[in-house]
């Protein structure tokens, strides 16, 4: 198969190379000098809806401001949907390796917050769990404490929430809004823990359906129970866009009013595309939410790293990137190596390019995807693609510069040059993946 160099295949000099690359930026390496990591994901927001990538449906000053402060990915991809993208991001694994089920993060498997707890990070998750493993399930995972939605229930998530914080259900009955109390529990743990190096993964509840009025709309009722409808209504997807935002800016001042924003890096992305009935304005053009589905709406999302003083301000990446590349990324930034012995992993570091360096970007991504348990190769959606050309499969393949939406597939006998060539590659890389499906014994 023709491969990618993988990042697990010679750590000692992997590390070392990246270090060179740090301290080059003016990194340093000692324990007390670690960095603060916070992960902002957003649920179900594709590329198109940040302003800073072209979009001009919605408000976010806030991000667009993390984006003209820092670097803006053009090519990160998730899965299609949420609890696919949370078992790789977390794992720094494909699907193929270890997806069981939806709504579930498989026993047995470690995550990046295990490891970096394991390395003295502080670690906490607050907004959207979706993982299953019972009310224990986030502190098995990794992370010290929590304040999270749908742990062991799926009540209202926006207005009066019913949550679960460190292992106790808790109702809130007095016309709290669901955003801004799991947003509340993030900045007291970043105060908590200012004099120690901490890892806050905010999996962010908005702005996923149902689609209803936020505090800041003209129609907020506090004493609502929340919508009736699974869907709402699509028209207040404006509003949770801009409370999303508003979100991202009180994570950000509160590491500035703690003297905390310079030895700190944020990272912005999406766990999905947008739900499909959202059309947003991208670059003049409409761009039809595509959550559930393979093609680029369904799975490429906002990227944006921001250190101050060490990223370079208005920077702009197009290297492909994919979810599994947090693990190893996180690993370099906390100077310590990847935990082989849970491996393989997929993923490779995208610090490098944080810092305007070259780093070791990748050719290709491959995608296996299915939203129910499967292991049967047929039922599930597999390609492999590059910036350019995309193979599923089944066979068929799209030249995405002239196809974004993969509406006619090209026919092999038609291809030559470049286009051939990669779909030569593809196939093989597609082969590969064929035995690693782990058996029936799940």
């Amino acid at each position: 198969m023709p491969k990618q160099t993988p990042t697990f295949v010679y750590p000692v000099i992997r590390v070392l190379i990246i270090l060179g690359f740090l301290c080059h930026a003016g990194f340093s390496r000692d324990a007390g000098s670690r960095p603060n990591i916070v992960v902002i994901m957003a649920d179900d927001l594709g590329y198109e809806c940040i302003g800073a990538n072209g979009g001009t449906s919605y408000d976010t000053p806030n991000i667009d401001r993390l984006a003209a402060g820092g670097i803006r990915f053009d090519q990160m991809h998730a899965q299609p949907i949420c609890t696919p993208s949370r078992v790789k991001l977390l794992t720094g694994k494909s699907n193929v390796r270890n997806y069981r089920a939806f709504g579930l993060l498989p026993v047995g498997e470690m995550t990046f917050a295990e490891h970096l707890r394991d390395s003295g990070y502080a670690t906490c998750i607050v907004g959207k769990w979706q993982l299953g493993r019972g009310l224990s399930g986030p502190n098995k995972a990794g992370f010290n404490e929590y304040c999270l939605w749908q742990v062991s229930r799926a009540p209202s998530r926006y207005p009066n929430p019913g949550l679960e914080i460190n292992g106790v259900r808790k109702n809130f009955q007095q016309g709290q809004y669901g955003p801004d109390v799991v947003t509340d529990y993030a900045l007291n743990f970043m105060e908590k823990n200012r004099n120690q190096p901490f890892l806050l993964f905010y999996s962010m509840i908005l702005p996923h359906k149902p689609h209803e009025p936020t505090p800041d709309s003209a129609d907020w009722d506090p004493a609502s129970p929340g919508s009736s409808s699974y869907h709402g209504d699509p028209r207040y997807f404006d509003d949770m866009v801009a409370y999303m935002d508003k979100m991202v800016g009180k994570i950000e001042t509160a590491l500035d009013d703690l003297g905390l924003r310079e030895n700190t890096l944020i990272l912005f992305t999406g766990d999905n595309g947008t739900d499909q009935p959202v059309v947003s304005k991208f670059k003049g053009r409409p761009v039809a939410g595509g959550k559930g589905r393979t093609t680029d709406a369904g799975t490429r999302v906002p990227f944006i790293a921001n250190w101050p003083g060490r990223i370079s301000a208005g920077s702009t990446s197009d290297d492909l990137l994919d979810f599994s590349d947090f693990f190893p990324s996180f690993c370099d930034l906390a100077g310590i190596e990847m935990p082989e012995e849970a491996g393989p992993f997929d993923g490779r570091s995208f610090v490098p390019q944080l810092f305007g360096k070259e780093g070791s970007p990748r050719e290709w991504i491959y995608c296996w995807y299915a939203r129910l348990k499967t292991h049967d190769p047929v039922k599930a959606r597999q390609f492999v693609r590059g910036k350019r050309y995309k193979l599923y499969r089944n066979g068929e393949f799209y030249d995405l510069r002239d196809d974004v939406n993969e509406a006619t597939p090209l026919t092999y006998s038609d291809l030559s040059g470049e286009a051939r060539q990669r779909w030569e590659t593809f196939q093989e890389i597609l082969v590969h993946y064929d035995g690693i499906r782990p058996g029936s014994h799940w």
